[in-house]
């Protein structure tokens, strides 16, 4: 069977390229095309898929010529939302009104016709596969239902994967978000045949917008137990340093979007570098981590146990360094704790509820006292029983491993399905 999967960011080839795997192993071949503004050229998990039998990947500038391409990404930039947020954004609203549907669809339909020939010659049976598409998500929404659309006429299957989790159990976690009711954003889900979520709360968003046949909940592939011990083997050493003898904790930061009280995370930052035997690293999130104001603070950076984290070096090697992890709603702390590892929910730092601190009430940081009491306590006794274990067992089994622990085969088998036309 043939597959044909678009990628675009950090978080979606994260948490797709387990199910890649997996499709591979069963046999199947696929295409990957990179549709975002970065190549990954060099990524660990884009270089080992490029050496799988049966996986071809390109970039979608490669594929195409310097005009055909060029018009594709002008056209996607008059319609993606961050453009309208932009300095530029008064000239892109103009554009966008002159450059009219009608106008467009000359290039969407180009660009579709010729990668779905690509991939499924002479009406080949198979599968398109992209991450959640969202109406705000940075990808052209008009160009994938045209792609949507076209594939589904030609007989193939359409399935939208995710590229994260749901760290919040609460809905108001954005900025200028005031009204409890269902988010239109999570309705352009509706143009897929199948949309996957790990877990019931990831559910809940799409759910006023699909009907019960069209939404699956499957489990995580990025955090189930099968492909950590498969990434194991496939990460580059890390370049990160241990210090035995100190306490290394590291703080994961959301996106700018999300509602975070910064003045308090970086009086947090203050109090942790206060203990002398504390080492600290501080990750930016991988999109966007430049506009969050705490990557910018002079005090914070000259603090000598306190060290700032760029692109170079990869969560999971943080992971791997850190004895505790401070959680500020972020699926990377997922696979914390899935290991046992010790995970502060701070949720007091944040607009929202994270499902950490719902399904383990003795991770949740309420104040700045138990920020500091919980650091004394991993000083003098150690971490070993942070958790009580039954909560954490249910979190792995609603959050994780749903509606069991062979997570991958749930997902391929579900691949196969769209691709039979089943």
């Amino acid at each position: 069977m043939k597959a044909l999967f678009f990628l675009r960011h950090y978080n979606d080839i994260d948490h797709i390229t387990p199910v890649i795997v997996k499709w591979v192993e069963r046999g199947h071949a696929c295409d990957i095309v990179m549709i975002g503004k970065k190549r990954f050229d060099g990524d660990y998990r884009i270089e080992f898929l490029k050496k799988l039998e049966g996986v071809r990947i390109a970039h979608l500038r490669d594929l195409l010529s310097f005009v055909e391409f060029t018009k594709w990404r002008l056209q996607t930039l008059l319609l993606v939302r961050s453009s309208y947020r932009s300095f530029f954004g008064p000239l892109v609203k103009g554009l966008a009104r002159l450059y009219h549907a009608k106008r467009r669809k000359a290039t969407w339909l180009h660009t579709t016709r010729y990668l779905l020939e690509r991939s499924f010659p002479g009406g080949r049976k198979g599968v398109v596969v992209f991450d959640w598409i969202e109406r705000n998500s940075e990808i052209c929404v008009e160009w994938v239902e045209t792609l949507v659309g076209i594939a589904r006429n030609q007989g193939l299957g359409t399935v939208s994967l995710p590229h994260g989790d749901s760290p919040h159990a609460s809905q108001l976690i954005r900025h200028g978000e005031w009204q409890l009711k269902p988010d239109t954003s999570f309705s352009a889900a509706a143009m897929f045949d199948k949309v996957v979520v790990p877990n019931e709360l990831c559910a809940k968003r799409f759910r006023p917008f699909l009907d019960n046949q069209k939404l699956i909940v499957l489990g995580s592939p990025r955090y189930c137990e099968e492909w950590l011990t498969k990434l194991a083997t496939l990460m580059p050493s890390s370049p990160l340093k241990c210090s035995d003898n100190r306490l290394k904790v590291v703080i994961f930061l959301r996106k700018a979007n999300f509602t975070t009280f910064w003045e308090e995370v970086g009086e947090v930052v203050q109090l942790i570098a206060a203990f002398p035997d504390v080492e600290l690293a501080i990750k930016p999130h991988t999109r966007g981590g430049w506009k969050q104001s705490l990557t910018k603070d002079v005090v914070l950076r000259r603090l000598t146990n306190v060290t700032m984290i760029g692109d170079d070096i990869h969560s999971v090697h943080l992971l791997q360094w850190a004895d505790v992890i401070i959680d500020l709603a972020t699926s990377v702390a997922y696979e914390a704790i899935r290991t046992g590892k010790p995970v502060l929910a701070a949720d007091y730092l944040h607009a929202g509820r994270s499902a950490a601190a719902v399904y383990m009430p003795e991770t949740e940081l309420r104040c700045r006292d138990d920020v500091y009491k919980k650091i004394d306590e991993f000083l003098t006794n150690g971490y070993q029983s942070h958790y009580i274990e039954s909560h954490r067992q249910q979190f792995i089994k609603e959050m994780l491993d749903v509606p069991g622990t062979d997570v991958l085969p749930h997902y391929v088998t579900l691949l196969e399905s769209q691709a039979e036309g089943k």
